[in-house]
């Protein structure tokens, strides 16, 4: 990471981050963000207008600064170093970030925000970065991604009087993220066509136009029509239905079209009224009231059409939005298959329909859609570089394993060192069969001999029979018995796996904590040592084979505690 001498706030600061893909933008990236949408920041970008903040909304920013302020002592004490604020830039040019804070050696990094009911609920005692609200993890998993260096981030969040004293703190330690920091680099790859193909909008009002309201209607009758104003009425009525925009694009036109909806439901009512009031007055009244019900007919027909073309739209719109979404997932994943050279990944269908429950507008389902398929894309990534690595560890000195793994393409996906220890476990079972089976071969050809050596004697009566007799049978008593152990050996191995596999080859969180006592872990404890799961009903469910593994790395990671100590600062 380069530093650049820059003060955060001044104008050669704010001239920076309009060059570089900065840290505090990255959760509007991945449309995480509570303070700003995926989209006002592609506008942003675009345009190069800033956001403007009210002067309350700069009084709580600058509060902010000032808490922070009076945080780092706080945080001196807990990292046990002094902390220095910097801004920087990552080698290649392309992502920057402000730290709060940095230690001399860049292996600490300090984050602070100001104190919040979000962050009250998140932060309980004993909770982990991996427990904040996904915004800040984002936020310091690009920071970490700028300067490689840092091991972990302390975030803290404070709140303090006018006068300068702490009202409350909390604090916790946050560890980077590979699996996050790939969906922040393919939500920026994202967002950069996004604002290259950005134009501006139409300067038009999202909220609906009010339909100017129809003159009154006069008729008055009293056994004959009196007076009426029916013939303008009817033209002025026509006209205005008639304008109803039946061509639904944008967020403007579905709002219009949900009023004009409502309109002409009012305009339908109104002639109903009308043809009521004439038939209270009149017995002949064929022409007043062919007019009144023509209306009424058209303006019904008008506004279920608008209606039905609102809806209509809206779900055609949405499903365009997810269709290409999917086709832009299913393209990614072809070109890593196709890198590959095998169709490894497979590219889900309708995994985005989930992201736009509750969603009104179009333009917020497609920032939401966007960044779930950046993530998407990232994970796809990632699973592809673990089939890289993986299938070259398949390929060792002796022989190419890959017949091993028919289910590479799920297996392959394993972080290296699960997959290691599961490709170690298979290959060292083949081995061990492959030894057994040439054991056995031998076995049985040195009995072959035996017997043949025996039958050579036999007929040249160099022994007697009773001898002979003794020695065929001791020499198949031999290899038949020795035969026998190989093969229970194979038939016991056979059915474990077979028991493995059907009980699904994995064992609960409970379990491992049962065997583990008095350790415990938690979900959020195998994240943290590099470990996969799944969940099924909600449980947790490890890989049984790589339980073994976890033990070691439990037990790594005390003895790594134990060397590192207890530092003076921490002691109570």
């Amino acid at each position: 990471m380069r530093h650049l001498r820059l003060t955060q706030g001044s104008p050669e600061w704010l001239a920076h981050r309009r060059t570089t893909r900065n840290a505090s933008d990255a959760p509007a990236v991945l449309d995480c963000s509570p303070y700003k949408k995926r989209s006002e920041l592609v506008r942003e970008i675009a345009t190069g207008i800033g956001q403007e903040f009210s002067p309350e909304q700069q009084a709580i920013l600058n509060s902010g600064h000032t808490f922070e302020a009076l945080a780092r002592p706080l945080a001196d004490v807990i990292v046990g170093e002094e902390l220095y604020p910097v801004v920087g830039v990552h080698d290649d040019g392309v992502y920057g970030a402000s730290f709060d804070g940095l230690t001399m050696l860049e292996d600490v990094a300090f984050e602070h925000k100001r104190l919040n009911a979000a962050l009250r609920e998140a932060m309980t005692p004993g909770c982990t970065g991996a427990d904040l609200p996904l915004a800040y993890q984002v936020q310091m998993e690009h920071q970490a991604m700028v300067c490689p260096t840092v091991e972990r981030i302390l975030f803290m969040a404070s709140t303090w009087d006018a006068e300068g004293n702490l009202a409350e703190e909390r604090h916790c330690w946050y560890t980077p993220n590979p699996a996050l920091r790939a969906q922040i680099v393919a939500g920026w790859e994202l967002l950069e066509k996004d604002v290259a193909a950005y134009q501006p909008p139409k300067a038009e009002p999202v909220a609906a136009k009010l339909q100017q309201a129809l003159p009154a209607l006069r008729i008055e009758a009293s056994g004959a029509i009196t007076a009426s104003n029916l013939d303008e009425f009817q033209v002025i009525a026509l006209d205005r239905i008639n304008s109803v925009n039946m061509v639904l694009v944008t967020d403007d036109d579905f709002a219009q079209g949900d009023a004009d909806g409502k309109w002409l439901r009012e305009v339908a009512e109104g002639m109903k009224l009308a043809v009521k009031a004439v038939r209270a007055n009149m017995h002949d009244v064929d022409e007043v009231l062919r007019v009144l019900e023509q209306l009424d007919g058209i303006a019904t027909d008008k506004a279920i059409a608008i209606e039905k073309k609102v809806k209509n739209e809206k779900v055609s719109r949405k499903e365009a939005i997810l269709a290409k979404a999917d086709k832009d997932l299913a393209e990614h994943i072809g070109s890593l298959n196709a890198g590959l050279g095998e169709i490894w990944l497979q590219a889900p269908r309708g995994s985005f329909e989930p992201v736009t429950k509750g969603l009104k507008s179009l333009a917020s389902m497609e920032d939401k859609v966007k960044a779930a398929l950046a993530g998407a894309m990232a994970e796809a990534d990632t699973a592809a570089a673990r089939l890289t690595t993986n299938r070259a560890h398949l390929k060792q000195a002796d022989q190419d394993w890959i017949t091993l793994f028919p289910d590479f393409a799920v297996a392959g996906t394993k972080a290296a060192e699960d997959f290691q220890a599961l490709a170690a476990l298979r290959i060292g079972k083949a081995r061990q069969a492959a030894d057994e089976a040439a054991t056995r071969q031998q076995l049985i050809d040195a009995e072959k001999l035996a017997q043949d050596g025996i039958a050579e004697a036999r007929k040249d009566e160099a022994l007697p029979a009773p001898l002979l007799d003794a020695l065929s049978g001791l020499a198949a008593d031999l290899k038949n018995d020795a035969v026998s152990e190989i093969d229970a050996r194979a038939a016991i191995g056979a059915a474990q796996a077979s028991s493995a596999t059907v009980e699904g080859d994995t064992i609960t969180l409970g379990r491992i904590n049962t065997l583990l006592a008095p350790i415990k872990l938690d979900a959020a404890g195998l994240e943290a040592l590099g470990f996969t799961f799944t969940r099924i009903k909600g449980a947790v469910h490890f890989p049984a084979a790589m339980f073994p593994v976890l033990c070691r790395a439990v037990a790594k990671r005390a003895v790594d505690a134990a060397t590192a100590g207890v530092g003076a600062a921490e002691v109570a």
